[in-house]
């Protein structure tokens, strides 16, 4: 009992400074047995086909929660979590085009806002530690490094797009221990989708993500790719609603879960 009381308060530790807004980086390694999250927050007339665009994209979009019209409250995944303070920073999106980056959301919010909080890969990170895995990120104290990709999503209504991935290099071994303690955890992305050269789904150069920070491949490791929930915000630049708000890219909503709660087996 006595390690979860530790827990649970650096985990009330990180959502204080996060509420306050003394906190706006990214959430790598912190709360590393607290399940992690990406957000998106549409309109109550779009949540229906992002839903579906979910459903249909459960490898990148794997969906946690979904909120009532207008509540900020997720009360599935904490007891105080609200999401208009509670993310370390986000983005704030019009007709697609990304307009503003803020800590908190409030003056934003509306009655007709549903939030859809989807399985982050940095929840599954926590298993590969214990395994006995290094991640060059959270070593070098870096967000891990996201890419497009030329793998199409499934459309749903206006949704659409490349699906974005996570790239963690390790060691050919390293790597087969890795695709079995991720394939464990489906809500989180489960297994890579990608192994080995990039350029086969359409990554030119590793050195330059399209999120995050980039880190080096060493000559002994293999590129391993993970579906990623930042693919939403590469489909709301297709769909381009009147309005949208999402996480950054690495900045994290904490909940109150435990990682070993997703383990599928």
């Amino acid at each position: 009992m006595r390690d979860e009381e530790v827990t649970v308060s650096k985990v009330d530790i990180a959502r204080a400074a996060i509420r306050a807004g003394t906190f706006s980086g990214h959430t790598s390694g912190i709360a590393r047995d607290h399940v992690q999250g990406n957000i998106v927050i549409l309109p109550q007339s779009l949540a229906s086909d992002f839903l579906r665009f979910c459903q249909r994209n459960p490898k990148p979009c794997p969906v946690l929660a979904v909120s009532e019209p207008g509540d900020p409250m997720l009360p599935k995944l904490g007891r105080d979590i609200d999401i208009r303070t509670d993310v370390p920073r986000y983005r704030v999106w019009r007709r697609g085009e990304l307009i503003d980056e803020s800590t908190d959301i409030r003056k934003l919010w509306r009655d007709d806002l549903v939030t859809f909080v989807i399985g982050c890969s940095f929840s599954f990170e926590q298993a590969l530690l214990d395994a006995g895995l290094s991640l060059r990120h959270i070593d070098q104290n870096r967000n891990v490094a996201m890419y497009r990709t030329n793998i199409q999503t499934e459309p749903a209504g206006p949704f659409h797009g490349p699906m974005v991935v996570s790239m963690r290099p390790l060691r050919a071994a390293d790597a087969i221990r890795a695709i079995q303690v991720t394939s464990r955890f489906p809500d989180v992305h489960g297994a890579p989708v990608h192994i080995g050269d990039p350029s086969l789904i359409g990554i030119k150069e590793l050195s330059l993500p399209d999120y995050g920070d980039a880190v080096e491949v060493m000559r002994d490791e293999l590129p391993l790719f993970w579906a990623c929930g930042v693919t939403p915000q590469a489909a709301i630049t297709q769909a381009r609603p009147e309005f949208c708000i999402t996480h950054a890219p690495g900045a994290m909503l904490i909940t109150d879960l435990l990682n070993h709660q997703l383990a599928a087996f």
